[in-house]
């Protein structure tokens, strides 16, 4: 007989997103980002941080100042970052996995890439106008998206 208490795809897959995530440095928010093939594959990672070249020590990790003074002009998102990190010729018809429902700008990279499904972990900005700007082309190109529901289920594993 085969075992019964193996993980979900979902789970799996946000699993991974939420281990991205333990790579960013921002002290804020963490955000991380899995790309799945049709077929269960990995495609591509991706977690919120700087653009190759850019030394994090010397970057503005800040919320708040001028806006050149804080992250929000310079951290790359964890969906982009995992579309830019794919490495094969096509993300269409994928699933991205992430930890936080994207904004209007990954939305817009997500959509052009011809991923269909959104899986989303938090929505925390859901009131935002960037995300309600999300939801809007989401639903107007057709790509699903889905809360991820929590099992409830723990793994833990030393490093």
């Amino acid at each position: 007989m085969k075992r019964e208490d193996y993980i979900s795809w979902d789970e799996y897959f946000m699993g991974i997103a939420l281990l991205s995530a333990q790579r960013s440095k921002d002290n804020s928010t963490q955000v991380g980002a899995c790309i799945v093939s049709p077929e269960h594959k990995i495609l591509s990672l991706g977690y919120n941080g700087m653009p190759k070249g850019c030394a994090d020590d010397e970057m503005p990790w800040d919320r708040d100042g001028t806006p050149l003074d804080t992250k929000y002009f310079y951290v790359c998102h964890a969906e982009l970052n995992a579309i830019l990190n794919a490495d094969i010729g096509s993300l269409r018809g994928a699933t991205v996995y992430v930890t936080l429902f994207p904004c209007n700008e990954c939305t817009k990279a997500i959509i052009q890439t011809g991923i269909k499904e959104v899986v989303y972990l938090d929505d925390k900005y859901h009131d935002t106008d960037a995300t309600r700007a999300s939801r809007r082309m989401l639903e107007m190109t057709g790509v699903k998206c889905r809360r991820y529901e929590p099992s409830g289920r723990e793994l833990t594993f030393a490093l």
